[in-house]
């Protein structure tokens, strides 16, 4: 299972910070477990009105989710599924959206938590979307992730 040895991050308050959740729209019920995953992590960090935009699919995530960090926030969560099919668009738009979602971060210096599924079968992600009977929740984790790496920034310029 890919969430073995997981890291364990446990809720605090993080209401402080401005939070987006970029989410695409292809595949809805995966789509669906992802962004309830990450509402129910935010809302578990004391963020209770997050941003919330849909786009049409993951190549779309990171150029909203530079728009959004240059909006002064906190932390963008990018969500999307890529369902590997038979031919290279799989690779190119996994490739895509790994490079752009990198390059936001880096650029912008605000995390971006990864929440983007990369499966070989729709079974994989229904598995990883925080749905009833899903083994994971990869919208919860790519969530969590975001919010711990805005503290650390936070403590890092503080000095």
């Amino acid at each position: 299972m890919s969430g073995a040895g997981a890291p364990t991050s446990q809720p605090y308050d993080a209401s402080d910070l401005k939070v987006a959740v970029v989410a695409a729209s292809w595949h809805t019920q995966v789509m669906d477990g992802l962004v309830g995953g990450a509402e129910r992590a935010l809302a578990a960090y004391g963020i209770d009105e997050p941003e919330v935009i849909r786009v049409p699919g993951t190549f779309e995530l990171p150029v909203v989710a530079a728009a959004l960090a240059r909006e002064g926030y906190d932390a963008v969560v990018a969500l999307g599924v890529v369902i590997r099919g038979g031919t290279p668009h799989f690779d190119y738009v996994c490739s895509a959206a790994t490079d752009g979602l990198t390059q936001v971060s880096v650029d912008h210096a605000v995390p971006v938590g990864f929440g983007v599924l990369t499966c070989d079968t729709e079974d994989q992600a229904l598995d990883r979307a925080g749905l009833d009977g899903s083994a994971e929740d990869k919208g919860w984790e790519a969530t969590a992730a975001a919010l711990d790496t805005a503290r650390v920034l936070r403590a890092v310029r503080a000095g």
